[in-house]
C-alpha cells in the first residue's frame, strides 16, 4: 500500500493566514455596504484565493499607476480601504493613500515590517544596504522603498561580485523572508570575506527555514514529492528547487487538476508539501487522491505478498552476464534480475566487466519485482552500503575523522563514497568561507566528520568545515600566543579591497590598511600589492582577534634624518603632487612632502599655482622654513631667485636687495 507523507509545515503560513483572513472579515461582516474594498497587489500568490475575493468584490491595485487613477477619481464623498497584503509595501506608497484620505488595513507580515524598520534606521545613518532576494519579488520592492539611500539587491554570487566594487565597506545585509537559507550563508559568507565592517540580519522567517529544512528531509525519504502553490509563489518554487535536488521525481502543481496520477503510480512513498499561500482544502485534495489505490495496485500488492522475491528482501544469486552498465543475474525467480550500473556502485563510470565476473555469486537487494520489461530491478550497493552504515555510525556516535574522495561535485555541495555509501557535504559546511569553485575538490581526497546520520532516509551528512575550523582555531591560538605589538611578521597577501589588504598570518588574518603602506602617499592598494603575494610587515596593534599591520618601520622612515637633508637654507628638488589655491605641494621624496606657497613662487604676482606648475612637474627651491614635530617643510623659489638677483647686482644693490630680502 502506497505510503503519503504529508509535510507538518505545509499549507498556510502565520504572515499569510493572517493577512487573508483580515481581507474575508472586511467583505464578510463590513459595517457600512458602501466601502469599496481593494488589496495592494494580489493578497496571495494564489488564484483560487484571489479569484474567490474577487467574486465577492475585492479589487486589486497592481501598480502606483492605478493607485494614482484611484486617487484622481475618487471624491469626498467615495469611502475606500485599501489592505496591504503580506508583502508590504514602500513608505512612498503609504504616504500616496495617506495623503488621499484612503483608509489603510495593514496586514503586512510582522516579519516583513521589522525589516522595513531595520533598513530604514540603518540607511539613514549613510550605510550601505544590500538585500538578498528577487529584484522583482514584491516583498523586495517594498524593502526598497524603506531605504534612505539606494539599496543593492542580489540573490546570487554572480550579482554580487558584479556590484562588489562599487560598494563602501560599511555594509548592512537583510534577506528576503522566504529566500533559500543555504544561499543566503552563502552570499553572506562571500561579503563577510570581502568586506571588512559587515553587519548581517538573518531575516528569514522561521517557518520559511522550517519549511525548507523539512522538504529537504522529506524529499530525500521518498520516492516521488508533490510541491503545491502558485505559480508566482516564491516561497513555493524555492521549495520545488530544494525538492528537485533531493527527489528527482518532483512535481510542481496548482490544485489537483494538474497533477498526472500516472507518474506516481509505482511509487511506493510519496511526499507533499505546499507552499505559504496553498489553502488547506487544496492540500486535503491532492493527499486524499494520493492515498487511493487502483485495482492494479492492490493486485501486485497481493502478487508480491505471496512469492519470496518482493522489494527489500536480500537474495543470494550468480551472475550469468555482463556488461560495461548492467549485471545479468540468476536469483531463482520467474524472471532474471539485473543490477545496473547506478545500482551496483556509487563510482561514476564504472565498467562493470572489470569488476565482476559470469558465474560469481552476489548477493542483492530486491528494489522492484518487475522495471517494466519483466525483469526483477537489483542492488548490490544498498547490500554493501548497509553492511558499513554500522561502521559510519560509529564515527558519528565518535566524532571520527574520515578521509574519502570527492567522486561527485554538485550544485549544492560534494559528495564522497565510504564503502558505497554516498556522503553529502553541503556547499556550507565544505568550508568556514564561501568556496566559488567547489570544482577543485574533485578527485581530492578530503578530511571530514559526520555531523548527521539518519540511514533510514538515507541521509548522511559529512562536516569538514568542522575540522576547518578547528584547525583554524587551534593555528589562531598558536599564532597569538607567539605574537605582540612590533613584532616583524610574514605572512600572504590575502584579499585587497580599496581601503587596505588582508594579509594570511598563518592562523589569523590581518590587516594592513592603506594609510599604512608606505610612508608616502598611496591611493590605489593594488597597485602594490596583489594577490597571493607574500609580504612582510609588522604588528602595530592587537585588539581581541584583530591585528592591525603596518609597511612603516621605523629605520624607513624620511623623517628620520630630514632636519639635516633638509635644513633651513638648504637648495631642494621635488616634483609637484598637487596643487590648492594657497600653493602647491611638492613631493621631495616618498613620505615627505613640503609646501611651496603661492607668494613664494616667483618674484612676480602668481595668481594660482597651475599659472606655473603641472602636476608631476620638477622644481628646485630654498628651504625657508622647517618644523620637525609637525613635519612641516616650507619652500621658496622666490628667495632664491632674489640671492641671484643680489649676486649679479653692482656693490650699491647689494646692501638693498639684502634689506629687501630681511624684512620679508
Amino acid at each position: 500500500m502506497r505510503e503519503v507523507i504529508l509535510a507538518k509545515t505545509a499549507g498556510f503560513c502565520f504572515g499569510v493566514k493572517r493577512a487573508i483572513d483580515t481581507v474575508y472579515e472586511q467583505v464578510d461582516s463590513p459595517k457600512d455596504k458602501n466601502i469599496k474594498v481593494y488589496t495592494y497587489g494580489p493578497i496571495i500568490h494564489n488564484e483560487e484565493v484571489v479569484n474567490d475575493l474577487s467574486s465577492k468584490g475585492v479589487d486589486i491595485i497592481s501598480n502606483k499607476e492605478e493607485l494614482d487613477e484611484i486617487i484622481s477619481k475618487k471624491n469626498s464623498q467615495d469611502k475606500i480601504k485599501v489592505v496591504i497584503r503580506s508583502h508590504g509595501i514602500g513608505k512612498d506608497v503609504y504616504d500616496k493613500l495617506e495623503n488621499a484620505g484612503i483608509e489603510v488595513i495593514d496586514a503586512t507580515c510582522p516579519f516583513v515590517k521589522k525589516i522595513h524598520r531595520i533598513v530604514g534606521e540603518e540607511s539613514s545613518s549613510g550605510k550601505t544596504i544590500i538585500i538578498i532576494g528577487d529584484e522583482k519579488h514584491p516583498e523586495v520592492q517594498g524593502i526598497k522603498g524603506w531605504c534612505e539611500n539606494t539599496p543593492y539587491i542580489v540573490d546570487s554570487v554572480e550579482k554580487a561580485e558584479k556590484i562588489s566594487e562599487n560598494i563602501s565597506d560599511d555594509i548592512v545585509i537583510v534577506s528576503q523572508t522566504t529566500f533559500n537559507a543555504t544561499k543566503f550563508q552563502d552570499l553572506v559568507e562571500f561579503f563577510r570575506k570581502k568586506y571588512y565592517n559587515v553587519c548581517v540580519y538573518n531575516t528569514i522567517c522561521n517557518a520559511t527555514g522550517e519549511r525548507q529544512k523539512e522538504v529537504k528531509e522529506l524529499a530525500g525519504s521518498v520516492d516521488a514529492m508533490i510541491v503545491i502553490g502558485g505559480k508566482n509563489s516564491s516561497n513555493t518554487q524555492k521549495l520545488y528547487e530544494i525538492s528537485k535536488k533531493e527527489c528527482r521525481n518532483t512535481y510542481y502543481i496548482q490544485t489537483l487538476v494538474d497533477l498526472d496520477l500516472t507518474v506516481i503510480e509505482s511509487a511506493k512513498r510519496v511526499g507533499i508539501t505546499a507552499g505559504a499561500s496553498t489553502p488547506n482544502y487544496i492540500i486535503k485534495e491532492v493527499q486524499d487522491s494520493m492515498a487511493e489505490l487502483s485495482f492494479e495496485e492492490l493486485l501486485n500488492q497481493s502478487e508480491e505478498n505471496g512469492n519470496a522475491i518482493k522489494p527489500g528482501s536480500v537474495v543470494e544469486g550468480k551472475v550469468i552476464g555482463v556488461k560495461p552498465d548492467v549485471i545479468y543475474v540468476d536469483i531463482q525467480y520467474k524472471a532474471d534480475g539485473i543490477v545496473t550500473r547506478s545500482e551496483y556502485s556509487n563510482t561514476p563510470g564504472l565498467d562493470l566487466t572489470t569488476v565482476v565476473n559470469v558465474g560469481d555469486p552476489i548477493t542483492v537487494k530486491v528494489i522492484k519485482t518487475n522495471d517494466g520489461e519483466g525483469q526483477v530491478l537489483l542492488s548490490y550497493k544498498k547490500v554493501a552500503a548497509e553492511k558499513s552504515y554500522e561502521k559510519l555510525e560509529e564515527a558519528f556516535n565518535n566524532e571520527t575523522v574520515l578521509t574519502a574522495k570527492v567522486t561527485q561535485v554538485l550544485e549544492g555541495g560534494l559528495s564522497v563514497i565510504v564503502d558505497e555509501c554516498k556522503v553529502f557535504i553541503p556547499a556550507s559546511l565544505v568550508s568556514d568561507t564561501f568556496e566559488k569553485n567547489l570544482d577543485k575538490f574533485m578527485d581530492q581526497e578530503i578530511e571530514f566528520v559526520i555531523t548527521e546520520f539518519n540511514p533510514k532516509k538515507r541521509r548522511i551528512i559529512g562536516n569538514r568545515k568542522k575540522l576547518v575550523v578547528a584547525k583554524k582555531a587551534e593555528a589562531a591560538k598558536k599564532l597569538f600566543d607567539s605574537i605582540k605589538v612590533g613584532d616583524v611578521v610574514e605572512g600572504t597577501v590575502k584579499n585587497v579591497t580599496p581601503f587596505g589588504a588582508f594579509i594570511d598570518l598563518g592562523g589569523a588574518d590581518g590587516l594592513l590598511h592603506i594609510s599604512e603602506m608606505s610612508w608616502g602617499r598611496i591611493d590605489d592598494p593594488k597597485s602594490i600589492l596583489k594577490v597571493g603575494e607574500t609580504v612582510k610587515t609588522f604588528i602595530k596593534d592587537i585588539n581581541g582577534e584583530k591585528i592591525a599591520l603596518s609597511l612603516k618601520f621605523d629605520d624607513a622612515n624620511p623623517w628620520a634624518n630630514a632636519a639635516e637633508k633638509y635644513a633651513v637654507g638648504n637648495e631642494v628638488t621635488g616634483k609637484v603632487a598637487r596643487m590648492t589655491a594657497f600653493g602647491a605641494f611638492i613631493e621631495l621624496e616618498p613620505g615627505v612632502d613640503a609646501l611651496l606657497h603661492v607668494s613664494q613662487i616667483s618674484t612676480e604676482h602668481t595668481e594660482k599655482p597651475e599659472d606655473a606648475f603641472k602636476i608631476g612637474q620638477e622644481v628646485t627651491a630654498k628651504v625657508v622654513d622647517f618644523k620637525q614635530d609637525e613635519k612641516k617643510i616650507s619652500l621658496s623659489i622666490r628667495a632664491m631667485m632674489k640671492e641671484e638677483v643680489a649676486e649679479e647686482a653692482a656693490p650699491e644693490e647689494v646692501a638693498e636687495v639684502a634689506e629687501e630680502s630681511t624684512e620679508e
